[in-house]
């Protein structure tokens, strides 16, 4: 059985009703806050859900928000303004609040998906482009002398030093150095590469 509200007509209480109800409830009266939350609950779930838009959600935002008047009650001042105005305002604040905050959620979601998204490897188009750059550089060597090409190959395909080299091909060092130079010369040519 519901009981009548301790003023006014039940579910609507008058401006100065509402202020004296919210200086009980500043002083820990239960009784007074039930009172208060019969009055101002619908009101601040109407508010709530016009910005919330979520039924569920809006039902959490209003617990929070008269838990927040009961937590604020001793901040309450009469003379800023009447207890709805100031309960609408703090119901707005945080139905805006909520919404910034399952905005920001779901943008991070997005980022973090942005980022851990790749993009499919195309392993035809791959193996494809490495065949033809292995061909061009197999025709590019062949047009190199037989010194250079040596050269070359034992310092980049076996990764020999050039003194290495020298000892290998059993010429001497200023040489490979000079046939080396030549020769990465023409396969930049070849290749159509540019400095």
């Amino acid at each position: 059985m519901t009981q009548p509200l301790p003023f006014g007509t039940p579910g609507r209480a008058a401006r100065s009703d509402l202020v004296e109800v919210m200086q009980k409830v500043a002083q820990g009266d239960k009784e007074a806050f039930s009172a208060l939350y019969d009055a101002l609950a619908p009101l601040v779930f109407g508010i709530v859900l016009k910005v919330v838009r979520d039924r569920s959600q809006s039902e959490e935002v209003t617990q929070e928000v008269m838990i927040d008047l009961w937590r604020q009650a001793g901040r309450y001042q009469a003379d800023a303004g009447s207890v709805t105005t100031w309960a609408a305002t703090i119901a707005h604040r945080r139905a805006v609040d909520r919404v910034r905050s399952a905005q920001a959620a779901t943008d991070r979601e997005h980022a973090r998906a942005a980022r851990e998204h790749t993009t499919a490897f195309d392993e035809v188009s791959e193996q494809v482009e490495t065949r033809l750059e292995s061909e061009q550089v197999r025709r590019c060597l062949r047009g190199l002398t037989e010194l250079q090409r040596q050269a070359v190959t034992l310092a980049y395909y076996r990764g020999l030093t050039y003194r290495e080299v020298s000892q290998a091909l059993q010429t001497p060092l200023p040489t490979i150095k000079t046939r080396m130079r030549d020769g990465l010369i023409r396969l930049r040519d070849c290749m159509g590469v540019t400095t």
